[in-house]
């Protein structure tokens, strides 16, 4: 047997509230061959929880990088270092090594619990007119050295190397 479906375990739970015990249930569905020992463990959550699909508070893996504390000193190390001064900033790595944290773990502090949107400036180029008037007289030009006139008309050849991409 497989993993019992969401709309399965719903259908336990709505069985569970109406009074049905693990054994009338799997009785009730014949054709699902649910383990009994599946429905069983299934009905005590919804005894416990009061749903089949929610776990208990607290079961699951703990986290331990992206605790209260760490998130608390990621965020003064990460936007008070950072807050008007260029070039005076710490990287993930500077903030993972003083920490003893991955730097991945801090990498995911900052984007989803501190909401922070990581980016690194890149100058832009600057276009003005004159400029733009080379580049569309540059292409232009590479457009006719690449055009061949055929049988069907003007076809633009392109090249790989020393292959054409057809």
């Amino acid at each position: 047997m497989g993993k019992v479906s969401l709309a399965d375990k719903m259908r336990m739970q709505t069985l569970r509230e109406q009074g049905y015990g693990a054994k009338a249930i799997v009785a009730a569905y014949p054709l699902k061959n649910w383990n009994l020992s599946s429905v069983k463990k299934i009905c005590k959550r919804v005894d416990a929880t009061g749903s089949a699909a929610e776990r208990k508070a607290g079961s699951g893996r703990a986290k331990s990088a992206r605790s209260v504390t760490n998130i608390e000193r990621d965020t003064e190390e990460l936007i008070c270092c950072q807050e008007g001064s260029s070039g005076q900033h710490l990287s993930t790595c500077d903030i993972a090594a003083e920490l003893d944290i991955s730097h991945r773990s801090v990498q995911r502090i900052a984007k989803k619990d501190l909401h922070l949107n990581p980016f690194r400036q890149v100058p832009e180029q600057v276009l003005n007119a004159g400029t733009k008037q080379k580049r569309l007289e540059r292409a232009t030009v590479l457009l006719r050295r690449l055009k061949i006139r055929d049988g069907f008309g003007w076809r633009v050849f392109l090249w790989q190397g020393t292959t054409p991409l057809c």
